[in-house]
């Protein structure tokens, strides 16, 4: 159990003075850019999804 304490806190020692971090401005600009892209990419998944779903259901349509 002693190892795993130090392995902790050698960790969070590592974070604060090792790690070097993104500035505040820019990570909030960078996580509004990734809110932004994963929006647009779900619409355009579930417009693909809404493509092939009404294919598929057409298709199997006609052929019943």
């Amino acid at each position: 159990m002693a190892g795993l304490t130090t392995y902790i806190k050698e960790s969070f020692e590592e974070l604060k003075n090792n790690v070097s971090w993104t500035p505040w401005p820019e990570a909030q600009k960078l996580t509004i850019i990734v809110a932004v892209f994963s929006i647009i990419f779900s619409l355009a998944i579930w417009g693909v999804d809404t493509v092939f779903s009404r294919a598929v259901k057409a298709y199997f349509d006609m052929i019943h």
